[in-house]
């Protein structure tokens, strides 16, 4: 039996990339997760028979958590479903790069939305049920971005340095109901959208590392994983995981 058996564990983002990783390796520890996709619904399909080949249960559900109330009837068909909600990894984001010069309103605002108001919508709704069940787990993904800036990237700084704030405060209120937050902050990972950089660019990525390479999304998705199974006394805290490109 997985540490994990029995839980419900909802990953927003979870389609592709880190999201789907996270979902696999919650899986792999016996959750019952829930895949939430905005619109790659067939990566999200070939997720859950993945998730079903590891022995888990599954269910996959739409919904753009960067709206309010899309991302509250997530969490509600989750406990719809299963009953409750234990686990909650709030990693839905996305990228509008542009220098400040050319950045326009929606530029900004959709990644806000999308990156931070996202996980607040999210936790907000799981909040209830883990204080009524005295228990849960929420771990939000950052980025070391958030930490060190990145050239044409204030939006997504801005809304990863949010995440961080975020997860201290809320931990602050939610420790006395044994409900713990975390934040993750990855650095440059082997992701499909990373992979569409042109070789020149991902070079210059990995001369950045001191450890001289991407980081794999499994990697992440473990420490992801040990916070849900073994994080019982960690809350609060930001966890790097970056190769040292950011110190």
């Amino acid at each position: 039996m997985g540490r994990l058996e029995g839980q419900a564990a909802v990953v927003t983002g979870s389609s592709r990339g880190l999201g789907r990783a996270i979902a696999l390796e919650l899986a792999r520890q016996g959750a019952i997760v829930v895949i939430n996709y905005r619109r790659a619904e067939t990566e999200a399909r070939e997720v859950a028979a993945r998730v079903e080949e590891l022995g888990a249960r599954c269910v996959v559900v739409q919904a753009d958590v960067s709206e309010a109330e899309q991302a509250r009837q997530l969490i509600s068909a989750a406990i719809d479903r299963f009953g409750r909600v234990d686990v909650l990894v709030n990693n839905a984001g996305i990228t509008r790069d542009r220098t400040l010069r050319k950045m326009t309103g929606s530029d900004w605002l959709e990644v806000i939305d999308n990156n931070l108001n996202s996980a607040y919508y999210c936790t907000s709704a799981a909040v209830p049920g883990m204080i009524e069940q005295k228990y849960g787990r929420i771990i939000n993904i950052s980025s070391f971005v958030a930490q060190a800036g990145n050239f044409g990237q204030a939006n997504y700084a801005a809304s990863k340095a949010g995440l961080i704030g975020f997860t201290k405060a809320a931990a602050l209120e939610l420790a006395r109901y044994n409900v713990t937050m975390n934040v993750v902050a990855p650095g440059f990972l082997a992701t499909d959208m990373v992979e569409r950089i042109p070789e020149d660019v991902r070079a210059q990525m990995k001369q950045r590392i001191p450890l001289g390479r991407l980081g794999e999304p499994d990697e992440v998705a473990k420490l992801v994983a040990f916070l849900a199974t073994d994080g019982d006394y960690i809350t609060g805290a930001e966890f790097n995981i970056n190769g040292g490109v950011h110190l």
